[in-house]
């Protein structure tokens, strides 16, 4: 017996497709309300860490995530300049465990692409152009409005819709992402065969030049500097500011400012810092993934963090035979304190950049973190 038959998920990001992978294959009735018209394929790729990649495998995805991305070992640090010289080659802690790649890289479409067909292969049913607009909670259920007309009762809403979660506002958390002074360029691009693993530029006139293979013969660059009203800008000027500003630096660089001037498209986003406070529900509601936190990709473990939300809630809610506190404090005391401390230590080495200290002890407070990630959520 499971503690839930019929579930809603608001969001078919990463977390909520995860959510109702898990839910649906074990015969939980699952309705997925995503407010997008259809599945996005836009973006550029996305960098995952073994932790990330252990949840994958759990929802049976993991072997055609592997074959659609680009798995890898460590990481290289570069300095600015013509020659971009390799500064330090650090192996990466495997916080998937030994049965796992360090770390991976893969195009955000293709990722989505993968979790949404399986969420369909398991029962799961998304339903786009919905967005939840109202939630009414009554008895063991709550009824679920979309665009205004009933979609029905619910055991379970769980609100994995992203960092302007409609879902949260509607139960009343107020607790919301905030800006913390950096913005990001990212394009996707051409892989150099010299591009085994994620490479990082540090110094020069951004914090941070990067990029990360994400397939045999594709990665994603990206240019973190400080944030700036970008609004409004044409793709042409958004295209020649990644241009100029990855000036500074050599080596693969060089290709990507190819494919940038023969027309890859750049893209601007701002990072944010938030992480709710337990608890995460309200009766027989919940936000997961960045509905609940958000941080800088300082240490690439945004994803991993909603994934293992997602599947964390889902193993209680299939091992349990009722939804009640007990189920809710497993869980706070499972999540909270994890994703907290991603929250705050990627801040911190985003605050760390900004402010220019070079003593900071970044290498340390990486691998630490790296090592509680390598403990199963």
């Amino acid at each position: 017996m499971t503690a839930v038959s019929t579930v809603a998920v608001a969001g078919a990001g990463f977390a909520g497709l995860a959510a109702g992978i898990q839910l649906a294959r074990t015969g939980v009735h699952v309705d997925i309300f995503d407010s997008g018209p259809e599945l996005s394929a836009l973006g550029s790729g996305i960098s995952l860490q073994g932790n990330a990649l252990r949840v994958f495998d759990r929802l049976g995805v993991w072997e055609e995530v592997r074959a659609a991305g680009f798995p890898f070992e460590g990481l290289t640090l570069r300095a600015p300049g013509p020659d971009a010289p390799v500064v330090a080659a650090l192996p990466d802690v495997k916080t998937g465990g030994p049965a796992y790649p360090a770390a991976m890289g893969i195009p955000r479409p293709a990722l989505a692409k993968i979790l949404f067909d399986h969420a369909q292969l398991s029962g799961a049913t998304v339903h786009f152009g919905s967005e939840i607009t109202a939630l009414s909670p009554h008895g063991d259920a709550v009824e679920v409005i979309v665009g205004g007309a009933s979609a029905g009762d619910y055991d379970l809403v769980i609100g994995a819709d992203g960092l302007n979660s409609t879902v949260r506002t509607l139960i009343g958390i107020e607790a919301g992402p905030r800006p913390n002074g950096m913005g990001i360029w990212r394009t996707f691009v051409s892989r150099p065969a010299e591009v085994e693993r994620t490479e990082l530029y540090y110094g020069g006139p951004v914090y941070i030049a990067g990029y990360t293979p994400t397939g045999d013969d594709t990665m994603y660059a990206f240019l973190v500097e400080e944030a700036q009203d970008r609004t409004g800008i044409t793709d042409a000027e958004a295209t020649r500011i990644m241009l100029e500003e990855s000036r500074a630096y050599g080596g693969p660089w060089e290709s990507i400012r190819a494919d940038l001037a023969a027309g890859a498209h750049a893209n601007y986003t701002w990072f944010t810092t938030h992480i709710v406070d337990a608890p995460w529900n309200r009766g027989r509601v919940v936000i997961i993934g960045d509905a609940a936190h958000s941080c800088p990709p300082t240490i690439a473990q945004g994803a991993a963090q909603g994934l293992e939300d997602a599947f964390v809630l889902t193993e209680l809610l299939l091992e349990r035979d009722a939804v009640d506190q007990g189920l809710w404090d497993s869980f706070h005391d499972r999540r909270l304190p994890r994703a907290t401390a991603v929250v705050e230590a990627s801040t911190q080495l985003a605050q760390w950049q900004i402010d220019g200290d070079r003593d900071a002890d970044a290498g340390g407070l990486i691998h630490g973190i790296a090592q509680r990630m390598a403990e199963p959520a």
